[in-house]
């Protein structure tokens, strides 16, 4: 668990790798505007909580709980980065006493199906990891080269990020298992049943190659209330390609719905 950072707190949870080091450029640009609290998911090194398969999505529920005890914190902006966004779309429909606002990263669509190229990978992630490991420049090239102004700049994000993946390594099975869980679970009833102040945040339309921007996009139809903000310029990890730009948005938010006058007046 790591917990910095000032003001209203915002709980953010990762993608489908589950380590909170891969979002560290957008922790530390958030915690200039609010109080960051965040983790790896159940299962993961450092996540200090065992996964039940049995038990599903309960599991991300309960680590909810302990984490926000741990904090001292009641209520906070629950804050979900692409299969985060479901996690935290869940824990709002369930617990909306405790959510402060909900904010939906490059999420799946609540009616996401994993495509035939994902159910291949899905039946040996072990040995195909590899593939999907040199697969990754290709999705994600074209964004980081948008981004950025210089092929300088372009490289030195380039390894840095490569060495927060290798610091901080993922678990092709456990991936692999989170995507098995979604099948489980109604997320547009969660929809339905959520009632936070909500905003979904995508890249560009071009952008992202790894969840469709449309998708991502629905989700500003399906919750009431709910409004949609672009990050220029990126695609699905415009959090970590423009920290600054996406503190900026989600903080905002954050500060907006909690009220906090202080954290309305902090400089972007």
């Amino acid at each position: 668990m790591i917990d910095v950072g000032t003001g209203p707190p915002l709980l953010l949870i990762p993608g489908i790798q589950g380590r909170w080091e891969w979002m560290g450029p957008a922790v530390d640009s958030l915690a200039r505007r609010c109080r960051v609290i965040s983790f790896s998911l159940a299962g993961d090194t450092g996540s200090g909580r065992r996964f039940d398969p049995a038990r599903g999505f309960d599991n991300y529920v309960d680590q909810i709980e302990e984490v926000l005890a741990h904090a001292g914190v009641d209520h906070a902006a629950i804050c979900g980065v692409s299969f985060g966004g479901l996690v935290a779309l869940d824990w709002a429909a369930r617990r909306p006493e405790r959510t402060n606002a909900l904010i939906l990263v490059s999420t799946p669509s609540p009616d996401f199906k994993p495509g035939c190229r994902v159910q291949w990978y899905m039946r040996a992630p072990r040995l195909l990891s590899p593939l999907f490991a040199v697969q990754s420049p290709f999705r994600l090239g074209p964004e980081i080269w948008r981004a950025f102004d210089s092929v300088g700049d372009r490289i030195g994000f380039a390894g840095r990020h490569l060495a927060r993946v290798a610091l901080s390594p993922c678990s092709p099975t456990r991936m692999v298992e989170r995507a098995r869980l979604l099948a489980a679970i109604d997320f547009d009833q969660a929809c339905r049943q959520t009632s936070a102040p909500t905003l979904v945040v995508t890249g560009d339309p071009g952008l992202d190659r790894v969840v469709p921007v449309t998708g991502t996009r629905s989700y500003a139809d399906r919750i009431s209330g709910a409004r949609h903000e672009t990050l220029e310029r990126t695609g699905h990890i415009g959090l970590v390609t423009r920290p600054d730009r996406f503190a900026d948005v989600v903080g905002q938010f954050v500060a907006q719905t909690s009220g906090d006058a202080e954290a309305l007046r902090r400089p972007a």
